[in-house]
């Protein structure tokens, strides 16, 4: 394998997670909801969905349970912000770090095993170019459904019904509520979406990428993902672009290794976090754009004290 297939390959399995929880919380936040418990929901898809491979064998049905379980989670965010009316940071910190620690204790007895990887998916006559072939065309399922996610939801945000009703109520509460939308359940919904997409990413990482549970396995990722939606100026297409830069990041270590280059691998393993705070460092510079284009225009929203 050369390189640049090497490259193309570690590229786009580090990705996909990344934009499979991103998507989701582009949905949320246009919704009006701030969620920082994506590491959490994560977690527990991870961990989910690894017992369920491990025990049954079937690798789809462990990214739906790794789904399911994470939208068990953010079913509780939704009630604490919603209902209770919870501050979003605070409640968003703090359901976070339970999905954190019940991943722990749920895969106690886990620790350090492995399963077998999902199937690759070969396309014929592409995935035997030069280079290119087993970078791109040599993966499992999801790598390429995860795009085709990306421009589904592009569309329906941009230009269905259901998009429009999602960004009025994050942008405009007040007037999506005059007209008969039902605010708190939508958003509920929204939450909803983006839990089961951050599950679903958490369990990739399981069944198709590391192949084993590890506590803390999903390390950071979580944060990463909210980053990527800031820096995405929440755009779909530019999460899209955002999430294949981040994890072409996030395989520089194995690169630089392999060329034989002395490096403390401390700095290299940090190398996607640096790029995440530098990426969101430099749009933040410019204030103004960041809040013209927020998806919520009410600052009292993202604190739950609507």
């Amino acid at each position: 394998m050369t390189w640049l297939t090497f490259l193309i390959s570690g590229t786009l399995l580090a990705a996909t997670p990344l934009l499979i929880a991103a998507l989701g919380e582009v949905v949320v936040e246009k919704s009006g909801v701030l969620n920082l418990s994506i590491e959490g929901m994560m977690s527990v898809g991870a961990v989910t969905a690894f017992i369920v491979v491990f025990e049954t064998g079937n690798h789809w049905l462990a990214l739906a349970a790794g789904g399911v379980a994470a939208i068990a989670l953010s079913v509780v965010f939704a009630c604490v912000v919603l209902f209770a009316l919870g501050n979003q940071v605070v409640s968003g910190l703090a359901v976070g770090l339970l999905g954190i620690g019940i991943a722990g204790l749920a895969g106690g007895s886990y620790e350090n095993m492995t399963v077998a990887p999902m199937a690759r998916l070969q396309i014929p006559v592409l995935s035997e170019l030069p280079v290119i072939g087993p970078g791109l065309f040599n993966h499992p399922l999801p790598v390429y459904l995860a795009p085709l996610l990306a421009v589904v939801l592009w569309w329906a945000l941009k230009y269905s019904k259901v998009g429009l009703v999602v960004r009025a109520v994050g942008e405009s509460p007040e007037s999506a509520n005059a007209v008969g939308y039902n605010v708190v359940g939508i958003r509920f919904l929204a939450i909803m979406f983006g839990g089961f997409l951050a599950g679903v990413s958490g369990a990739f990482l399981c069944v198709a990428s590391s192949t084993l549970w590890a506590d803390g396995m999903v390390a950071g990722r979580g944060w990463i993902v909210i980053a990527l939606v800031v820096f995405a100026m929440w755009r779909v297409e530019r999460v899209v672009i955002g999430a294949y830069l981040f994890g072409a990041a996030s395989i520089a270590e194995l690169l630089v290794q392999s060329a034989g280059i002395s490096v403390p691998s401390q700095l290299m393993t940090s190398i996607p976090y640096i790029v995440t705070i530098v990426a969101v460092s430099i749009l933040s510079m410019d204030g103004k754009r960041v809040r013209l284009n927020a998806p919520v225009s009410l600052g009292r929203v993202y604190l739950g004290t609507h």
